[in-house]
């Protein structure tokens, strides 16, 4: 009786379905505005440090309120912050839509990541509370990874389809549309939970928490751009004196906005850390994705997009096929396959070079996001699972925050290394007879080699171009190989540190424990 009592019905599922659109345009917003960026910049002509800031406000705000909109969804209730900022996400896409200067549109940037901020945790934390069934929370969180990985697929692609017909703005203007779905709908579908005995909301913790997510993610992306020089790492260092001021109030306030005590769980450690892993690989190694489908192969933006699709599209394979292991061979060893598949699609990507087709790269790229797709579905089911339902949001705020920082440590230590390596060999392999002048440009990046080449005589321009996609391929294998070895290490810490998590994967009745109606 229990079980059946517990199961979820068709409102469930269609509510899950709502949810899920509204984190196809979270992440679709993280990456559609990449390829509208040269339309907006010749509409709006910002300078340098605004179109740094169109780019990056978004994502700033996202990260830096995650914990603390999770923790205020507990407070006053999932639901009711969902549909909030489903208002605000819609408002904030009108306004971005209808800029007309580089200042309101980076205004709009900042309104949609506080919107988005609402979105990310409530979703996964009303998951949490809709399905008690722990088979079919796993399937529900699985759907909604593959939301999040689908909308990043499908941005570049909606963006360059409305970009053939439409003005700039129109990138934005797809998701009035489907928060206004959500505002109709998510007061029928979806239940209310909030903590039943909250306590005050911690105001400087979540100062605090913003202060620090925004100022770590902000020196990574600067040493990312430009080295690990005096200022980024300053950013970092500030950024983990006030986290560690942060970490200190959580641990001595009466209602603090993480409970520390999840950390104290092997299960719930090393479960965020695989995550964080997991964004780590995907999103560092994307940085040489587009680049080799476009300069390398001479793609343009959309054809490049296309050509990536099957990469994500392949993840709710693994991600089925993660839900339906785990009850039969336990999460952990689940966990361990992915990460095994994820080494194979890096260990194909290792002897790529620069004749190689771009099947080769797709191919080796779709094992990679199968197996990293079976990972995250399982990981973030546990640590959901390690948290009590009242708790639920700042659980999905954490997970969510460590994605975040996985992906911006990817970009940027990834981005280090191959740059690293690409300056080396381009270096070793010049033509002779190139001035020093352009060949510190060509050093800068590889876009920057082939506009070089073009300006150059033929055969030393062509010279110039093979030494340079010479040098970006082998930044490809070595960081390849960097992640295998990485991943590598992971699946054997997971097998090691989680070997006795089978026993607790067993189906166990759960009583919801969240003020709901």
């Amino acid at each position: 009786m229990t079980e059946t009592r517990n199961r979820a019905g068709t409102k469930e599922w269609v509510g899950l379905a709502v949810l899920v659109l509204s984190c196809v345009l979270v992440s679709m917003d993280m990456s559609v505005l990449f390829i509208a960026l040269p339309f907006l910049t010749t509409d709006l002509d910002p300078s340098g440090s605004e179109l740094l800031w169109i780019m990056d406000a978004y994502g700033f705000l996202l990260a830096g309120l995650l914990i603390t909109m999770g923790t205020l969804g507990d407070r006053i209730g999932r639901r009711r912050l969902l549909l909030a900022g489903a208002l605000g996400f819609g408002v904030a896409s009108v306004l971005a839509a209808l800029a007309t200067g580089p200042i309101m549109l980076i205004a709009a940037r900042a309104l949609l990541g506080v919107a988005g901020a609402t979105l990310a945790p409530s979703t996964l934390s009303l998951i949490r509370n809709m399905f008690h069934d722990e088979r079919e929370r796993a399937t529900a969180v699985g759907v909604w990874t593959s939301g999040f990985a689908g909308g990043a697929a499908l941005g570049p692609i909606i963006g360059g389809v409305l970009l053939e017909h439409f003005w700039w703005g129109s990138v934005f203007l797809i998701n009035v549309p489907v928060m206004v779905l959500l505002l109709v709908l998510g007061p029928l579908l979806l239940p209310e939970s909030r903590d039943p005995v909250p306590g005050r909301f911690d105001v400087l913790g979540a100062v605090l928490s913003l202060v620090a997510v925004v100022a770590v993610v902000y020196g990574i992306k600067r040493s990312a751009e430009h080295g690990l020089g005096a200022e980024p790492v300053g950013w970092i260092a500030a950024g983990l004196v006030v986290g560690g001021g942060f970490l200190y109030r959580q641990r001595v306030v009466a209602h603090p906005m993480i409970d520390l005590s999840l950390f104290r769980s092997r299960r719930f450690g090393v479960s965020l850390a695989t995550d964080g892993l997991g964004s780590f690989v995907l999103v560092g190694f994307s940085l040489f994705t587009s680049q080799y489908l476009q300069l390398v192969h001479g793609m343009g933006p959309l054809e490049s997009a296309v050509w990536s699709l099957p990469t994500f599209l392949v993840m709710p394979a693994g991600i089925a096929a993660a839900t339906a292991l785990a009850p039969r061979i336990g999460k952990p060893n689940v966990i361990v396959i992915g990460l095994a598949v994820s080494v194979l699609g890096f260990v194909g990507l290792a002897p790529i070079g620069t004749d190689s087709g771009s099947g080769h790269l797709v191919a080796a790229l779709t094992v990679v996001a199968l197996g990293i797709g079976a990972m995250v579905a399982v990981v973030t089911d546990v640590v959901l699972s390690c948290a009590p339902p009242e708790r639920a949001g700042s659980a999905s705020a954490i997970t969510e925050t460590a994605a975040e920082f996985g992906g911006a440590l990817g970009i940027a230590i990834l981005g280090s290394i191959g740059t690293t390596i690409y300056r080396t060999t381009l270096t070793d392999k010049a033509p002779d007879g190139l001035s020093p002048g352009d060949l510190d440009t060509a050093r800068d990046t590889l876009g920057a080699a082939v506009d070089t080449a073009a300006n150059l005589p033929g055969g030393t321009g062509d010279a110039l171009r093979r030494a340079a996609f010479d040098a970006f391929t082998r930044e490809m294998r070595i960081t390849a190989v960097v992640c295998a070895v990485l991943l590598t290490g992971a699946a054997l810490l997971v097998g090691i540190l989680l070997r006795d998590g089978a026993a607790e994967d067993a189906p166990r009745p759960e009583e919801p424990a969240t003020e709901a109606r």
